[in-house]
């Protein structure tokens, strides 16, 4: 049996999903007015509408996010906007919460990764509960994918490019730790990107003011024919706060990539239809990104955090070799130009300016300040390649065969495009037999090859006689057939399968803690329905998270220091993160190989 492959873009507008589908997603995920985790991002139900609209005529899909942690008062206001949203013509609702699937939505619900999608157990259930799909937390390595694969049949979607929570997604009540905002409610504050001092349990400081939770950004661009043959459905890039700019640039690259895996294979094949071309190559290092990596993919290990800087420092440009009067010359070729933003390491701290410009070897700054003989620079902006992406024409095709038939009085034109969809119009018009036919032929194919501002290109044309009809006749019936076609395909959008809940479906564990996330009294009937006989108030609901785990990471800053304690090292006792008044008690579970953070406020 053939599988879809799904490209999934993020779109913070409608702006930015058409320029995610023209530059060639399956599907698009984006935020509406409330109940979503970026609350920066939000639509209108009518621009959604709109979104949807657009895509559905390509086979495209789009998923609205209602990934927050709802309160009572709020379930009937969340109810509503997503039947609204249902309405608007949305192809799936991605949730964290449970309270969803009592809601008796008539759409198909995704977990989100906030539903802590770690284990075979837990994704065995919500196959089993009825989710269409789970949404892979982004830590997970390829071992663990495939034990997850192997247990279960629901759709697997997983994040190959953007930020990382440092946190287990969905477990991660950090920013509640520091403030109100609640990253479970859409309003992280982001408290894991600042700088902290490491210290032991006498308050000695082992690393001052490092940015000591940051980790760099995830890039599986070269790993996606491991994760098709992992049975991941859905490759899914982050950033619905990006700019147009980074939308286009990498979801043209991931679909350059992923097309290149599909045509390796015979069993998958990709979920949408259309040709995109673009008037630019794709760079992943050219737009926003704090470093690439591949995180845990092929297991626990160092090397996957910034401890300098949370921000983009983009692509390294080379080190500086000298310095004079001129300006800065770099040990290696550069196409480094005016208007360029650059960035370096100073002092521990990232320092940015901008080229003025350049010179043959030398590179002109706007500043000079820290700038030393032997550092990288690297190049966080870079202005033709953000030019040539801002005003690159970008168009998605779908390929459509033509074929014209005569009668005695009427003359009917039939669309067929590559999905199968056809089209077909009539128009009552005499036409007589060309004299010559060679130029005739030409004539007929010359006006019928012209799709002008539609989704199509014409593909094939079949001409059953080849008569005289004039070209403006011609010409409206080709228009009126590509509009028909564009209208089936919309109508023959597959329909989303409403949630349906299997009431035999049972938990895996039987007791949840506040960092469960049971916020509300549908979820909480739902956990009881399904088997758990103990429920703890969620942490959201409580007025402090004193003396609670606010963090439960795979990453770990003992492994990444060098420092692991399954491997002698010199740091005993307890350590702390601490900045400011805030302080934080580090846990190491070496079994199950992470690290937790306790609030000692």
């Amino acid at each position: 049996m053939t599988k879809n492959i799904e490209l999934l873009a993020p779109a913070k507008d409608y702006d930015s999903a058409v320029d995610a589908i023209d530059c060639g997603a399956d599907a698009v995920y984006i935020g509406a007015g409330k109940f979503g985790a970026r609350y920066a991002a939000t639509n209108t139900i009518a621009d959604i509408a709109r979104v949807a609209e657009y895509a559905h005529r390509y086979g495209a899909k789009v998923y609205a996010t209602l990934n927050t942690l709802l309160f009572d008062n709020e379930l009937e206001e969340a109810r509503a906007q997503a039947l609204a949203l249902i309405d608007a013509g949305i192809d799936a609702l991605i949730v964290q919460d449970m309270a969803y699937c009592r809601m008796g939505l008539p759409i198909e619900l995704h977990a989100s990764t906030q539903t802590n999608c770690v284990t075979p157990e837990k994704v065995k259930f919500f196959e089993e509960v009825g989710f269409k799909r789970a949404i892979l937390e982004r830590s997970l390595s390829k071992r663990e994918i495939a034990e997850i694969r192997k247990a279960t049949t629901i759709e697997l979607e997983a994040f190959v490019h953007g930020a990382i929570c440092v946190s287990q997604s969905g477990r991660c009540f950090f920013s509640r730790s520091t403030s109100e905002r609640s990253g479970n409610r859409g309003e992280c504050s982001q408290p894991c990107r600042l700088e902290y001092d490491l210290c032991n349990d006498k308050s000695e400081v082992i690393i001052k003011s490092k940015h000591l939770l940051s980790v760099r950004d995830l890039d599986l661009s070269a790993r996606l024919g491991e994760l098709i043959d992992l049975g991941i459905c859905s490759f899914k890039i982050e950033g619905r706060l990006k700019d147009r700019t980074y939308v286009r640039n990498i979801v043209s690259l991931y679909r350059r990539l992923l097309d290149i895996e599909i045509t390796k294979r015979n069993d998958v094949e990709r979920s949408s239809v259309g040709r995109s071309t673009i008037e630019f190559e794709p760079n992943a290092a050219r737009t926003f990104t704090r470093g690439a990596g591949e995180y845990l993919f092929d297991g626990k290990c160092r090397g996957v955090a910034s401890f300098d800087t949370p921000k983009a420092m983009g692509e390294r440009v080379g080190k500086v070799l000298r310095t004079d009067r001129r300006g800065v010359i770099l040990d290696r070729k550069h196409d480094l130009a005016t208007g360029d933003g650059v960035c370096f390491i100073s002092n521990g701290a990232l320092v940015g300016t901008n080229i003025v410009g350049v010179e043959g070897d030398h590179i002109q700054l706007n500043r000079y300040d820290g700038v030393t003989v032997g550092m990288e620079l690297y190049r966080n902006y870079n202005r033709l390649f953000s030019q040539a992406v801002e005003r690159s024409r970008i168009k998605r095709t779908i390929s459509a065969d033509l074929h014209l038939q005569f009668s005695e009085e009427n003359i009917t034109l039939t669309a067929t495009d590559e999905s199968g969809v056809s089209a077909t119009t009539t128009i009552v018009q005499q036409s007589e037999e060309a004299r010559d036919r060679a130029k005739g032929e030409e004539a007929l194919r010359r006006q019928l090859s012209r799709s002008g501002d539609t989704i199509f290109e014409v593909r094939n044309i079949e001409i059953s006689e080849v008569r005289f009809v004039p070209m403006s006749v011609l010409g409206a019936l080709r228009r009126e057939v590509f509009e028909l076609l564009e209208k089936e395909r919309t109508a023959h959008h597959e329909k989303s399968v409403g949630f349906t809940e299997n009431s035999a479906a049972k938990y895996p564990v039987s007791t949840l803690v506040p960092q469960d996330n049971v916020t509300n009294r549908l979820a909480r009937e739902f956990y009881t329905d399904h088997g758990v006989v103990e429920i703890a108030e969620g942490l959201d609901c409580r007025a402090t998270t004193a003396g609670e785990q606010v963090v439960i990471s795979d990453y770990c800053i003992r492994r990444e220091i060098g420092e692991c304690l399954l491997e002698k090292p010199r740091l005993r006792g307890d350590l702390y993160l601490v900045r400011g008044t805030k302080k934080y008690r580090l846990c190491f579970d070496c079994k199950a190989c992470q690290m937790r953070l306790i609030d000692e406020k």
